[in-house]
């Protein structure tokens, strides 16, 4: 149970099988010029042959992922508070240190996060899922580590360093058997407001061998966070979503949330299937999302959020059906 209470941890298991769980921290530096995504995890196959320890090092201005497997002897995770080792790499809610190798590619990181704000963790609602954190059988379960800080350091790559000191950073993660088989997920937290960010995200999921569609949106501003999500009884009014734009209203008592996101090219990384890195997901990090925030019919907020995640997967009917079981 302490293990609930604490997203961040491994949740996880490494005699488990047919299983992953992967942290997620965004990376953009002060000038908005350089922007990355580093993903460490482990994945466990159901054979136990291929399982292996990683790290993504996705580069969303140049378009480039690199993929680095690891011995899952080599992963090693702190039983007592969020500590990541996987070979000579470091992760952890403050640091971020990398060194890594293939072939001619040599990346190495340094980078220290300062006020962390993470989705805040209650008794009934231990973060971001509520209630759900409770359920056995959940396919895919979900963490935001941190809305929001500031970065400081450098990533190099092949000898040329990149500056990220008073950058913004965001960190997440995922864990379970299986990514949804359609989802969305947008991320940003570039307003010109320098207190706003957004997490947000609709999923299939399973369950009792049917399905619902469900969702997750809190945007942090001012240090008050507005949840819109489906154990807190919003809903959503409007899903749309074709090859230019994924369009989203939500809404719960007192506050509606109305959300223009500006898809644009992105890169394929891996991501699970019963554990195993054989499926694949389209991400951008320099997509664009306007957002407008109603108390009542008030408007209280309207902004636009730069360099953000945005990722769809899937089939759109099939969640807009699910919202209506």
């Amino acid at each position: 149970m302490f293990k609930k209470y604490n997203p961040a941890l491994f949740q996880g298991s490494k005699n488990k099988k047919g299983y992953f769980e992967g942290w997620y921290f965004k990376l953009v530096d002060s000038l908005e010029e350089t922007a990355f995504a580093i993903i460490p995890g482990i994945s466990l196959t159901p054979d136990s042959e291929s399982s292996h320890a990683f790290i993504m090092v996705f580069d969303a201005r140049n378009h480039e992922m690199n993929y680095f497997k690891f011995d899952v002897n080599e992963f090693n995770a702190s039983k007592k508070e969020f500590e990541l080792k996987i070979g000579e790499n470091y992760f952890s809610h403050h640091n971020l240190v990398l060194n890594l190798e293939k072939g001619s590619l040599k990346i190495k990181a340094d980078l220290e996060f300062e006020n962390i704000v993470p989705w805040p963790v209650k008794l009934l609602s231990p973060g971001v899922m509520g209630w759900y954190s409770f359920v056995p059988f959940m396919e895919c379960y979900h963490g935001v580590l941190s809305f929001n800080h500031q970065i400081n350091g450098y990533i190099e790559v092949n000898g040329e360093k990149k500056d990220f000191s008073q950058g913004k950073g965001y960190l997440e993660k995922d864990w379970g058997s299986s990514m949804p088989s359609s989802w969305i997920w947008m991320q940003t937290n570039h307003f010109k407001e320098q207190d706003a960010s957004l997490f947000g995200s609709i999923a299939k999921i399973p369950w009792l061998k049917k399905y619902f569609t469900g969702f997750i949106f809190g945007f942090l501003f001012q240090g008050h966070l507005y949840q819109f999500t489906t154990y807190n009884r919003s809903h959503i009014k409007e899903l749309i979503v074709d090859d230019d734009w994924i369009k989203i209203v939500v809404a719960n008592r007192n506050h509606r949330i109305k959300i223009e996101a500006k898809r644009t090219k992105g890169v394929d990384l891996p991501a699970p299937s019963q554990g195993e890195m054989t499926s694949k997901v389209n991400e951008s990090l320099n997509s664009k999302i306007s957002l407008k925030l109603y108390e009542k019919n008030k408007l209280i907020f309207a902004g636009e959020g730069k360099n953000a995640g945005l990722e769809f997967v899937g089939d759109i009917q099939e969640l807009i059906k699910g919202l209506k079981k």
